[in-house]
């Protein structure tokens, strides 16, 4: 598939889908902190989106940096697009994971956004939420595949090396995202209380 792909510039759906990718960790960030306690599912939502699309777009193009510059160092060649290519496309089983997400928040309300949901909350919606996590790590775990398939494919690497490419890429990648927010937070103090949901 992703040999396809190969030749094909960057595109709107590269885009789309990294954009897509990117509400992910928002929408499991305002669960673990609980914000349907205290915060409307539209509010919540809308976030999501908009902070999402500009981490997920953000993030695909630095970490197909970080991997362009793995993968060459492990011994593969590949572009730049190919590896957009790779983590976008890869990432389709979370971008369906999204939005089994936002139709169980749509069903479930403000239950879906807190830790653990109230005792009076009916038995299906609990249900609904446990079964959206368990298809979340699921489809993850398929997303991963993906991409180690794919980069195995574009680098010309054994799957073996393109796991641990691709498991370096995320140690950097999230290293080098700690780093830009304590810079940011340096440079602009307080403007992360914007972003992260308040308990």
């Amino acid at each position: 598939m992703f040999r396809e792909l190969a030749t094909r510039p960057v595109g709107i759906v590269d885009c789309l889908l990294a954009a897509a990718q990117g509400m992910g960790p928002f929408l499991a960030l305002y669960r673990t902190e609980g914000a349907g306690a205290h915060s409307s599912v539209e509010v919540i939502l809308g976030n999501s989106f908009a902070y999402g699309a500009i981490a997920g777009v953000a993030g695909l193009f630095l970490m197909a940096v970080i991997y362009r510059r793995l993968g060459a160092r492990a011994g593969g060649k590949s572009t730049t697009h190919q590896v957009i290519h790779v983590l976008a496309y890869g990432s389709v089983p979370l971008v369906a994971s999204v939005a089994i997400w936002v139709l169980i928040a749509l069903l479930a309300g403000e239950a879906a956004f807190v830790e653990t949901p109230r005792t009076d909350v009916e038995g299906f919606l609990v249900l609904l939420l446990h079964a959206q996590f368990v298809s979340y790590v699921l489809l993850l775990i398929w997303s991963i595949v993906l991409q180690v398939m794919g980069f195995s494919e574009i680098l010309g690497l054994a799957t073996r090396k393109a796991c641990g490419v691709w498991l370096l890429g995320q140690i950097v990648g999230f290293l080098a995202s700690l780093v830009l927010a304590l810079v940011v937070e340096t440079l602009f103090p307080g403007v992360a209380l914007h972003f992260i949901p308040q308990r």
